[in-house]
């Protein structure tokens, strides 16, 4: 199907005529296209769409997970909002997620600034570095497990610290900051390469015509470098908090959510759930933790809109 659009040309002695009309085509797809679309489309479906179309009908019965069922409307969602132990798995989820976001984008970022800046052996450490991002969770949280529960312990003994003598896993106020700190040490690396893929993309003219005008090392890095990454700063805050909302496997690994639940993150409330039978009401706070990671992903988008540069 083709349309042409008439038009008319006017000579430099005023004369008007007709021109060559101009012939629009539609754009033919290529079939290959669909091959390549319907499989992966049906594939997505089956795995995630369905899966969470049924999860939402089946937050409003009672199921448990298999047999007989009944529709009983929104009690499950009240019942989760009266909930202590899941708002305060919430509550424990979205303020480590702040933090350690926080975190692991301030040291990612001050090391690719090291790791980008001519210094000797970058491609040795650079890979050091990102040996932690090759390694299991449940490992990691194993071996710092031990760490936080003997090794750092039994120093503090010999040293005479008090405060270094008793494990923190064992304490409910400052356990969370071990889970902070595995979960840091296993996400820096790959928030660092993709701050060194934004660096690397700044040419090298700006910071000269910067160093021109008389700009220290921290104006540079504050008025350009800052500037002109901001996009990939979106890029791992989105992924962090994503990541961070779901944390699951050094959780377990390390407090298992203790002492008590003062470390139990959200998805450990869910399998916890799943595990105990309370299959449909766990599908009810699996939606509103959907909802909350979807808004907050959303409100992320929103704040730097307009102010990020690729």
């Amino acid at each position: 199907m083709s349309t042409t659009t008439p038009s008319r040309t006017t000579d430099a002695d005023g004369t008007s005529r007709p021109r060559t009309p101009i012939v629009h085509r539609k754009r033919r797809i290529d079939p290959l296209y669909y091959l390549f679309l319907f499989p992966s489309l049906a594939l997505f479906s089956l795995a995630v769409t369905l899966p969470a179309v049924l999860g939402f009908g089946y937050s409003f019965t009672n199921s448990i997970g298999f047999g007989d069922w009944e529709f009983i409307g929104f009690r499950n969602y009240i019942a989760m909002f009266r909930d202590q132990g899941i708002l305060g798995s919430y509550a424990f989820t979205l303020g480590f997620s702040l933090i350690t976001v926080i975190l692991v984008n301030i040291l990612a970022f001050a090391l690719a600034l090291g790791l980008t800046s001519k210094i000797r052996f970058t491609t040795v450490l650079r890979t050091i570095y990102v040996i932690p991002m090759v390694i299991s969770g449940i490992v990691i949280a194993f071996v710092f497990q031990y760490l936080f529960a003997n090794t750092l312990p039994g120093i503090g003994q010999t040293i005479g610290s008090e405060a270094l003598s008793t494990s923190i896993l064992a304490d409910p106020d400052w356990a969370w900051l071990s889970i902070v700190i595995v979960t840091a040490w296993q996400s820096i690396p790959s928030t660092m390469l993709i701050y060194i893929a934004g660096l690397v993309t700044i040419p090298g003219e700006v910071y000269e015509a910067g160093s021109i005008d008389g700009a220290t090392g921290w104006q540079s890095v504050r008025h350009i470098t800052l500037p002109l990454v901001s996009g990939f700063i979106v890029i791992n805050t989105i992924l962090g908090f994503k990541n961070y909302l779901n944390a699951y496997d050094i959780i377990v690994g390390l407090t298992d959510g203790g002492p008590g639940v003062a470390t139990r993150s959200v998805a450990m409330s869910i399998f916890r759930g799943f595990e105990g039978g309370d299959y449909a009401y766990q599908m009810a706070n699996a939606m509103v933790f959907f909802l909350i990671s979807i808004a907050l992903a959303l409100l992320q988008l929103r704040i730097t809109r307009g102010r990020t540069a690729f």
